[in-house]
């Protein structure tokens, strides 16, 4: 799982996907993701290897009918127990349990009309059945260079396993 990953962050996709969670992040929030660098990287590249290795969890998925997960960075490769090819070919609604997954769906949609949310607190599972409860994450709308919706992004430092 872990062990085996990669340096999905010296990809050219990722390196520009990078560009898009810490601009939209900007966008939403009026705040740095990168804030707490550093010193903050500035190239595209440095800034992508900072978001793969950042002392927080950072996740964000597409906008399929079914939203797959395109992104997760080293802390979350190691808390859903997954490497990154298993990662970025999983509906991201299976993060979540199923008794969880309404609630989730009606985050997202507040999300997706309110452009981000703070404080979120829930219930996520790993691939191998490990419950952790997820501390004040913030959840926004991923855009492009023209506004246009790319998907969701989320980050959070603060979680619990549960027994």
């Amino acid at each position: 799982m872990i062990d085996n990953i990669f340096s999905p962050w010296q990809d050219q996709g990722i390196i520009d996907h990078g560009q898009r969670l810490v601009s939209s992040f900007q966008y939403w929030t009026g705040k740095s993701l990168l804030a707490n660098f550093s010193p903050i990287p500035k190239t595209p590249k440095a800034i992508a290897q900072q978001l793969f290795y950042a002392p927080f969890v950072l996740v964000s998925h597409g906008r399929e009918a079914d939203p797959v997960l395109n992104y997760g960075n080293r802390l979350a490769l190691k808390l859903w127990e997954m490497d990154w090819q298993d990662f970025i070919e999983t509906p991201s609604r299976l993060t979540a349990e199923p008794v969880e997954q309404v609630e989730r769906e009606k985050l997202l949609a507040e999300t997706r009309e309110k452009g981000f949310m703070t404080n979120y607190q829930g219930v996520r599972i790993s691939s191998q059945g490990k419950k952790f409860f997820v501390v004040n994450a913030i959840i926004w709308n991923v855009i492009d260079d023209q506004q246009v919706h790319c998907g969701q992004a989320a980050m959070f430092s603060e979680y619990r396993f549960l027994s």
